[in-house]
């Protein structure tokens, strides 16, 4: 069993976005077994990253969990990963996977309304989506007369 943390910084996790910042550090529990010619690393992976929702703006905290994170590694073949004194470089592999992970468009909260003052489950309108009271783009467009 491997048990610890690891810092953003040892990680080199860098996200290249703008709405998501990882920083603190990630708590690993992983077991290792080494299976014939290979090793099989099982265990759970958490860290918490700074979002920044897409909707509202607004800053938030996002838990990211893998809690049944597997990874197979072979040590012989063209993909074999390297052995430098018996131990093996997870953190290739585990900032891959994280960054696989991350939420593509970071929301708040899924009733989020954005930046049209609506609160978070106001009553919605059903043919359009919009937050009740406020006018839809499609409306305005329809009001348009083109001349031919």
């Amino acid at each position: 069993m491997l048990r610890g943390e690891l810092s953003v910084a040892e990680l080199d996790l860098q996200t290249h976005d703008e709405m998501v910042r990882a920083s603190g550090t990630l708590k690993h529990d992983v077991e290792v077994q080494l299976l014939e010619e290979s090793l099989l690393v099982r265990g759970s992976l958490r860290l918490t990253v700074d979002c920044e929702c897409v909707r509202c703006l607004k800053p938030f905290l996002y838990p990211l969990e893998l809690n049944d994170w597997t990874c197979y590694l072979p040590l012989v073949g063209d993909e074999k990963v390297p052995v430098v004194d018996d131990s093996v470089d997870l953190t290739g592999v585990i900032r891959e996977d994280i960054l696989l992970a991350l939420p593509a468009h970071p929301v708040c909260d899924p009733h989020c309304a954005g930046l049209t003052g609506a609160k978070p489950g106001s009553k919605k309108d059903n043919e359009s989506g919009q937050a009740e009271g406020i006018p839809s783009v499609w409306t305005q467009l329809d009001k348009l007369k083109i001349r031919n």
